[in-house]
């Protein structure tokens, strides 16, 4: 090959080189640049899509179905003192007759007791206020109020004190005499505050018994009717006996009243004694001084 030749074969073989890499360079730019471009006419055709179908609005949510009211039914006790009583047999309401009248005498007696113990303090106040304040005991006594325990045993003492000489008890001395009078008034003073007390005082010791024995008879009958019936679930056990516990209770609910009760009265008699005693006490000084 010549030189000229050569020459001329190196010459095309670089334009060759030039022309394939400037299709390359081109092709890199076409794919460099089409991307934003498919992008941007994506949107545009959305964007016509949009702008072209009509607005579409959401239906409307229903409203809620009204909520149905709830109605409370009253529904009897088929376990109370009402099926106790409706069921039970003769035993069963005598020992609840039993215990309402004990109950009924325990809350009469203390507040009988109560009446009658404010009254004697009342009158204790009148005695230390009017009664020796007197001229003498027979015009003290007049100032005291008719059939209070203070007027009592001022007119027991005036009378043993007038009925003293020219009588079988003259040979006891007067002072004695008087003494035994006074005291006398005052122990039926005291026994008549006691009256009622030993009811209470048995109420409480006994109503929880009492209670106890329905209870138990209540329990018995509950256990023959199960028995004849066959049936020993718990729905036909608990009844019965459940309806044969409330005698306990109500026995319970006698008795507690009945005991604070006493106690109360008994530690207020005190008071109401210690009153009277003194009183009596200052009396029979009196009367052996021999004002009258």
């Amino acid at each position: 090959m010549s030189l000229k030749q050569a020459l001329h074969t190196r010459s095309w073989a670089a334009k060759s080189l030039a022309s394939l890499a400037a299709l390359i360079a081109g092709l890199v730019l076409t794919l460099a640049v089409s991307p934003p471009a498919l992008a941007q006419a994506a949107s545009d055709a959305a964007a016509g899509a949009s702008a072209a179908a009509p607005a579409v609005t959401p239906p409307a949510a229903e409203p809620p179905p009204p909520v149905a009211a709830v109605s409370q039914e009253a529904v009897a006790n088929p376990y109370g003192l009402q099926a106790l009583w409706s069921q039970g047999d003769f035993v069963a309401r005598g020992t609840l007759i039993i215990m309402v009248i004990m109950s009924m005498g325990s809350w009469y007696i203390i507040f009988t007791k109560l009446f009658e113990q404010s009254a004697m303090m009342r009158s204790a106040k009148t005695s230390a206020d009017a009664f020796w304040k007197a001229s003498s005991v027979k015009a003290g006594v007049n100032e005291l109020k008719d059939g209070s325990a203070f007027r009592f045993i001022a007119e027991q003492g005036i009378r043993a004190s007038d009925h003293h000489e020219g009588t079988m008890v003259e040979s006891i001395d007067k002072h004695t005499w008087i003494s035994m009078s006074v005291d006398r008034a005052v122990a039926s003073v005291q026994g008549r505050l006691q009256d009622g007390l030993a009811f209470l005082a048995t109420v409480g010791s006994t109503a929880p018994f009492v209670g106890l024995f329905g209870t138990v008879w209540g329990i018995y009958n509950a256990l023959v009717k199960i028995g004849i019936s066959g049936q020993a679930s718990i729905d036909k056990v608990a009844g019965p006996v459940g309806e044969a516990l409330i005698m306990t209770a109500f026995g319970l609910a006698v008795a507690v009243p009945a005991v604070m009760g006493y106690n109360w009265l008994i530690r207020r008699n005190k008071a109401v004694m210690d009153q009277t005693k003194a009183f009596a006490g200052d009396l029979h000084n009196v009367l052996l001084a021999g004002k009258r």
